[in-house]
């Protein structure tokens, strides 16, 4: 790839982009398995995470309008 990069200059934009590209999508993915209410990866001590969340706790990537520090908890506690 440097090689290539020496002789064609005009391809290190692309791979720069390609690459900023692959490690962003490997970090949201990163993200979405570690910090998603959905994903049980302890089944034994906690099989339903999504019911001990808070819910002034912003789980979303990004909330447009939405102030989670305000919200109150509509169902009883399981």
């Amino acid at each position: 790839m440097i090689r290539q990069s020496k002789k064609h200059p005009s391809l290190i934009p692309l791979f720069v982009f390609i690459g900023t590209g692959a490690v962003g999508a490997g970090l949201y993915l990163a993200r979405l398995a570690l910090r998603n209410p959905d994903v049980s990866w302890d089944r034994k001590n906690n099989p339903e995470p999504w019911n001990k969340m808070n819910p002034t706790s912003q789980y979303k990537f990004y909330a447009v309008n939405m102030d989670y520090s305000k919200l109150k908890k509509n169902g009883p506690d399981f």
